[in-house]
């Protein structure tokens, strides 16, 4: 099932970090646009927030991957088996840079033995939904669109990853940038110019402590590949964004005031702490969190 032609929504399903949260699952993304019902990177639990948001996998039309880390795909395929189940009966289209297709098959072959017991016992009228198609791409561009909307990939400065990618969409007069992983990019400022809404990454660092294994170095090396809390509000500001939205929140329990005090002291838009099932409606710019309801 496609989206609305008119309809443009997102629809925060993992807000999270690598670290395990109750509160925040992994890194995910639903987003309609232009007709399409896209999915942006399959962290933990994607697919248990998918039915929650009231979709599932059988009416998503691809899956778009920021990069190749393990909490933005560890659910991947925990989704291709769920949309089976969810009666599938199309072949499954992923988006996704250098290395893809081979992490694709390499999770299929791992299944494959549990995979094919399944679909011998429970004789379903259709294995469509194993059908993998892969499209690796490894430069800023468009992806895919229609006649209502279009998807671009931007590419992000993550290093020492070496392809990270985050996404720009857009539809008729309304502009909706994901950031992915990356430290401050100018190339993503750019792409972002005027967004309606900018979806950025975000780290604390001065409140993790050295504990365990991590020490102020492992901290330090984590804190220069990801966008401070310090930071974030100076990238939305030069980029123009209407309105600025954190997500992959590290760490996880971090208070909102906290976030909203640092990005607001050079962002002077609309700043939105990203919650789980939240929805943002980008067309009519307003967002919807439980039972709060509000323009921005």
């Amino acid at each position: 099932m496609s989206a609305r032609p008119n309809a443009f929504l997102l629809t925060l399903l993992g807000t999270g970090c690598p670290v395990a949260s109750p509160r925040r699952y992994g890194a995910a993304n639903l987003v309609q646009c232009g007709g399409l019902t896209i999915l942006v990177d399959v962290g933990s639990g994607a697919t248990q927030r998918l039915v929650a948001a009231g979709s599932n996998g059988s009416k998503i039309d691809a899956l778009l991957i920021t990069h190749i880390h393990s909490d933005h795909l560890v659910d991947l395929y925990q989704f291709i088996v769920s949309s089976w189940h969810q009666n599938r009966d199309r072949p499954q289209l992923i988006y996704g840079p250098p290395g893809t297709q081979a992490f694709v098959e390499a999770q299929m072959a791992a299944w494959k033995d549990e995979r094919e017991l399944r679909i011998a016992f429970e004789e379903r009228t259709s294995v469509e939904a194993f059908e993998i198609e892969v499209i690796e791409f490894d430069e800023s561009g468009p992806l895919i669109g229609t006649d209502h909307g279009q998807v671009s990939a931007v590419r992000v400065d993550h290093d020492p990853i070496e392809h990270a990618f985050g996404f720009v969409f857009e539809s008729e007069d309304k502009k909706l940038v994901l950031s992915g992983d990356t430290r401050p990019c100018p190339a993503l400022i750019e792409a972002a110019r005027d967004a309606d809404v900018l979806v950025h990454e975000v780290f604390v660092h001065s409140v993790i402590p050295p504990a365990g294994t991590r020490s102020r170095q492992t901290i330090s090396k984590v804190a220069s590949y990801h966008t401070l809390s310090t930071d974030v509000g100076r990238v939305a500001s030069d980029a123009g964004a209407k309105a600025l939205v954190l997500t992959h929140i590290v760490p996880p329990d971090m208070e909102p005031r906290v976030l909203l005090s640092h990005a607001s002291t050079a962002f002077k838009g609309p700043i939105i702490v990203g919650e789980d099932l939240m929805e943002i409606d980008v067309q009519r710019g307003w967002v919807r969190s439980g039972d709060l309801q509000f323009a921005f």
